[in-house]
């Protein structure tokens, strides 16, 4: 039997396109997956941050949101102390709505 307890889940829609959300927590860090479509995982980035500086590293390149995936990384990574695993796979390229509010979606989750 899987158990469900800690990951999350959610929908998001902004501008008629929707994302889904997925965060699993461990002690010592969150894998988190921004998808659009169907379920893949996309560009890679990690994060590791301690004593507030992180340190990012690129897994799987992208040819545009390289700025988002980072910041969204690093800020995770800072917000919990630990290590961000950030997939993106999205259809087309993020307006700057599209990127706020997605970022504001993943904070309120991981503080939950």
């Amino acid at each position: 039997m899987i158990s469900q307890a800690g990951y999350k889940k959610k929908t998001v829609t902004v501008n008629q396109r929707e994302f889904l959300v997925q965060i699993v927590p461990f002690d010592n860090g969150d894998f988190i997956s921004i998808t659009e479509g169907k379920e893949k995982i996309g560009t890679l980035v990690v994060s590791i941050g301690s004593g507030g500086r992180t340190s990012t590293a690129t897994v799987v390149p992208s040819k545009s949101e390289t700025l988002f995936l980072k910041m969204v990384s690093e800020r995770v990574a800072l917000a919990i102390n630990g290590i961000c695993i950030f997939s993106l796979s999205i259809q087309k390229e993020l307006d700057l709505e599209s990127m706020k509010t997605l970022m504001n979606e993943i904070m309120e989750i991981i503080k939950q």
